[in-house]
C-alpha cells in the first residue's frame, strides 16, 4: 500500500521569502507575498490590511508562476507602528482567508492576522544563538572559601537529591559559585552553545535569589563582584555571551530598600511598595510575604531600577560586568497592580537604557501564558516561549502517566495528538510579529519546570523533543543538565547539581553520554543550516503520532520529520526536492519520491534544495 500524497496549501509567513527582512519605518510600503498551489482555483487574491483601525482591501498582483505554484505580491502600507494584514482568496465556491493560523472558508477575528512592526527586533546575534541556562548554586563549586553560610542556609552535599517541596526547598544550598562556572566553560563550548544565561546573582535569603536583599552587588556566596567580572571576561574571550536575570516586579523582604521603607514610612523607599491594612501590611508577589511588590507610581523608582546608566539595568551592562542582556522575571506582572498598568512603559524604559549603553543587548520577558499584548509595543524583544512551544510540545511528547508536574496546573500532563500540538503552536505564534517568533526563547524545560527526561520518559523520546527544539523557528534554550538526561518532577526537584565526575568519565550516574552526543549533533546541525536558523515554517504532515515541516530560505529547503511512535507514513510532492534529498540527521533514506518513513520514535532531517 503506497503512502498517501500530502498536498500543500496557500502559505505566507514573515520570513524572507514573503517579507523583506529589514525593519520598516512609518510611511514605508512593504511588499508581502503569498504562494498558492498551481491547482488552487482562485480567480483573484486580495490583501486585507488594517489602517487606523479600519480594514482595507487592495488587489495582489501575480508575480510569477510555474507548473507547481503561483506567487502573488501586494503592497502593505506601514501607516501604524504595527501593521496587521491577511490575504483573501476569491474562489468559484466563495472566498477563503489566509492568516497566521492557516486557511479558512469562514470569517475569522483579527487576532491571528499577520503583523509587521516598526520596532527593532532582537539583535542580530540572536539569529544564531543557542542559550544555556545555569542555576548558579547547582552548576559547579570552585572550592573557594566564601566565608560562613548565612543562617537561612541548609548545607547540602553535591550528591544530595534536591528537596522537591516543603521545608527547606528554598534553603537547601549546594555551594555552586561563579568561578565554578568559569572553570567549566569548556563544557559549554564542547556542547556548542554560545550564550550563558545565569539565574539571579544578587544576594537573597534563598538558593534561587529571586528575593534580592540588594541590587548593588553580587552575592558573596557566588564570589562577589570580582567573580562576575572575571566570568564575564572569560566568557567574552571565548566569543560567548553572558545574560543576567532581574526581578523588576519585586524585591525580597530582606532588601535594603524595604528595610528603610518599614523603618520610616516618610522615606523615599516607602513609596516603592504597596501598603495594605491587612497582614502582612504590604502587597507581595502572589501573596508571598517574602517578595514585596514594587510600586512604579513612585517618582524615583524607575531611575533606581530601569532608567539610565545608574539604574540596576544600566550598571551591569557596562564594564567590568558587560552583560549582553537581561531576562526579566515576572515581566507580565511588572508595574501591574489593580488599576495600575505601567508594564509597557517600564519595558520601553529598559529597552532605551539598553540601547544607550549596549545596543546589541537583548531583553527577554518571562510570561508563562499569552504574552502577545506585551510583545509588539517596543519593549521586550522576545518572551520565554512556554505557551507557544513548551506546553504544546510537552502535551505531544509526554510519556503516559509521567510523574512530572504540569507547570503549575492542578492536573497531570495530558497526552494530545500532533494536530493539537500544531494548532496550539499556530494559535500563539500567530498573535505576534514574525520578527518576534524567529527569536522567541524556546525551551523544553527550565529551572521552573520538571525536567524534560522526566516528562518524556526515555532517551529516544528526548531525542525527538530535542530535534524539535533545534529545528523550530526561534532561539533554542536548554537548562544545564538536560543535555545529559537530568531528571526531576518539578522546578525545585529539577535543580540537580551537575554530575561532573560522570561528565568527565563520559558517562555514569546522572549523566547519559549518548544524550549529550545527541544534543551536540543537533546544535551543530542547526549551525550548519541557514534554513533552520532563519527560514520560514510550513507544516506538511500533521498526524496523531507524527509531524513534519519545511524550513525554507531563498537558498535552502530543509524537511524535518518527528514521530513519537510508528505511523502510516506519507508522500510529499516530488518537486519540493531540486535534487536527491540529503539526510542531515537521523540516517533515514527519503528518495526522489519523497516518501516519509513510518517508523517511530524518530527524528529525521533532510536537505531538499
Amino acid at each position: 500500500m503506497s503512502a498517501p500524497l500530502r498536498q500543500l496549501g496557500p502559505h505566507h509567513d514573515g520570513s524572507e521569502l514573503y517579507v523583506p527582512r529589514a525593519t520598516p519605518r512609518l510611511g514605508d510600503v512593504v511588499p508581502v507575498r503569498l504562494r498558492v498551489p498551481a491547482d488552487n482555483p482562485e480567480t483573484a487574491v486580495w490583501l486585507r490590511a488594517v489602517r487606523d483601525g479600519e480594514p482595507r482591501l487592495s488587489p495582489a498582483r501575480l508575480e510569477r508562476s510555474d507548473e507547481h505554484e503561483r506567487w502573488y505580491v501586494a503592497d502593505l502600507p506601514v501607516h501604524n507602528p504595527v501593521a496587521s494584514y491577511r490575504f483573501l482568496l476569491d474562489e468559484p465556491d466563495g472566498y477563503r482567508w489566509v492568516n497566521g493560523r492557516g486557511v479558512f472558508d469562514r470569517d475569522v477575528p483579527d487576532a491571528a492576522d499577520f503583523r509587521i512592526t516598526v520596532h527593532e527586533p532582537a539583535p542580530e546575534w540572536m539569529d544564531d544563538a543557542v542559550v544555556y541556562q545555569v542555576f548558579p548554586d547547582r552548576f559547579a563549586r570552585s572550592g573557594d572559601d566564601h566565608g560562613p553560610l548565612p543562617d537561612w542556609a541548609l548545607p547540602a552535599d553535591w550528591a544530595d537529591e534536591p528537596i522537591a517541596a516543603g521545608h527547606g526547598v528554598a534553603q537547601q544550598l549546594y555551594g555552586g559559585d561563579l568561578r565554578g562556572i568559569e572553570q567549566h566553560l569548556d563544557h559549554l563550548e564542547r556542547l556548542g552553545v554560545d550564550t550563558l544565561y545565569l539565574t539571579p546573582i544578587f544576594p537573597g535569603r534563598s538558593n534561587h535569589r529571586y528575593d534580592a536583599s540588594t541590587f548593588d552587588s553580587v552575592d558573596p556566596l557566588l564570589g562577589g563582584d570580582d567573580a562576575l567580572a572575571s566570568l564575564s571576561t572569560a566568557v567574552h574571550a571565548r566569543g560567548l555571551r553572558l545574560m543576567g536575570d532581574f526581578t523588576t516586579n519585586h524585591t525580597g523582604a530582606g532588601h535594603e530598600w524595604f528595610a528603610r521603607a518599614q523603618a520610616d514610612r516618610s522615606s523615599e523607599e516607602a513609596g516603592f511598595y504597596y501598603w495594605t491594612s491587612t497582614e502582612p501590611g504590604y502587597v507581595g508577589w502572589l501573596e508571598h510575604a517574602s517578595l514585596p511588590k514594587l510600586n512604579y507610581n513612585a517618582p524615583h523608582l524607575a531611575e533606581r531600577m530601569v532608567r539610565g546608566p545608574s539604574s540596576v539595568i544600566g550598571r551591569w551592562l557596562v564594564p567590568p560586568f558587560s552583560l549582553d542582556g537581561w531576562r526579566i522575571d515576572v515581566a507580565n506582572m511588572t508595574g501591574r497592580y489593580a488599576a495600575d498598568d505601567f508594564t509597557h512603559e517600564i519595558a520601553r524604559e529598559i529597552r532605551a537604557t539598553m540601547r544607550d549603553l549596549n545596543p546589541s543587548a537583548v531583553l527577554v520577558s518571562e510570561h508563562f501564558h499569552d504574552a502577545a499584548a506585551d510583545l509588539a509595543v517596543g519593549g521586550w524583544h522576545v518572551n520565554m516561549n512556554y505557551s507557544a512551544f513548551t506546553r504544546p510540545a510537552w502535551t505531544w511528547l509526554a510519556a503516559a502517566g509521567t510523574s512530572a508536574s504540569f507547570m503549575g496546573m492542578p492536573v497531570p500532563v495530558p497526552r494530545h495528538s500532533g494536530a493539537s500540538m500544531v494548532a496550539t503552536m499556530r494559535d500563539f505564534d500567530a498573535t505576534v510579529p514574525w520578527a518576534v517568533t524567529r527569536h522567541q526563547w524556546n525551551m523544553l524545560a527550565s529551572h521552573d519546570t520538571a525536567r524534560l527526561r522526566t516528562v518524556v520518559g526515555s532517551a529516544a523520546m528526548q531525542e525527538v523533543a530535542a530535534a524539535l527544539l533545534f529545528t523550530y523557528p526561534g532561539t533554542p534554550v536548554l537548562f544545564a543538565g538536560d543535555e545529559g538526561g537530568a531528571t526531576g518532577v518539578n522546578g525545585e526537584h529539577a535543580r540537580v547539581p551537575m554530575p561532573w565526575d560522570a561528565i568527565d568519565a563520559d558517562g555514569g550516574p546522572g549523566w547519559d553520554a549518548s544524550t549529550f552526543s545527541t544534543y551536540r549533533e543537533l546544535i551543530a546541525l542547526r549551525r550548519s543550516s541557514r534554513a533552520l536558523r532563519d527560514g520560514g515554517l510550513r507544516w506538511v504532515v500533521v498526524e496523531d503520532d507524527a509531524v513534519a515541516f519545511l524550513r525554507e530560505t531563498a537558498d535552502e529547503r530543509v524537511l524535518v520529520l518527528l514521530a513519537r511512535a510508528p505511523w502510516s507514513g506519507a508522500a510529499l510532492p516530488a518537486w519540493l526536492a531540486s535534487s536527491e534529498p540529503v539526510n542531515l540527521y537521523g540516517g533515514a533514506s527519503l528518495g526522489a519520491d519523497l516518501v516519509l518513513p513510518g517508523s517511530g520514535p524518530t527524528a529525521q532531517v533532510w536537505r531538499l534544495a
